[in-house]
């Protein structure tokens, strides 16, 4: 009997008002039917970015289990052209607080069967995109409260 592993499809978003600036990551697992948003602090755009592909797969892992993640493939989609060539090993990680983020990922890949990073246009990014506005918007309104 042959196994065929389990695909899923996540989109992933980070994104600063100011660069660094407040930040938010968006993820929106298509697979699973979830979306999440985050407030991150002050960051780059580009950590955010890091923060939110880390985030997607450790809430993938955490809910369908370690055993089931090991015989799972999952594909990464993200309108950051710059985080998916630094970590489909096309473009060096030249950003000292990128670099460690960038192992945080690869580390956690070794936690699935198979992980890919696919860049992909911004309006194929739109859930995603979504979460980190409203983390972002949510956040301000919280402020202004104070």
């Amino acid at each position: 009997m042959r196994y065929t592993m389990e695909k899923i499809i996540m989109y992933s978003d980070g994104g600063s008002r100011g660069n660094p600036g407040p930040a938010a990551l968006g993820v929106h697992i298509e697979t699973l039917d979830k979306s999440y948003g985050e407030y991150l602090g002050e960051k780059t755009n580009n950590e955010a970015e890091y923060a939110a592909i880390l985030f997607g797969l450790r809430k993938i892992k955490a809910l369908v289990g370690k055993a089931k993640a090991k015989k799972t493939t999952v594909e990464c989609r993200m309108d950051s052209e710059l985080a998916s060539r630094q970590l489909n090993h096309e473009y060096k990680i030249e950003n000292e607080k990128l670099q460690p983020l960038f192992l945080a990922v690869w580390n956690l890949m070794l936690d699935f069967g198979a992980v890919r990073f696919v860049h992909v246009p911004r309006e194929k990014n739109v859930l995603a995109d979504k979460a980190v506005n409203e983390a972002l918007d949510s956040h301000e309104k919280q402020r202004s409260l104070l």
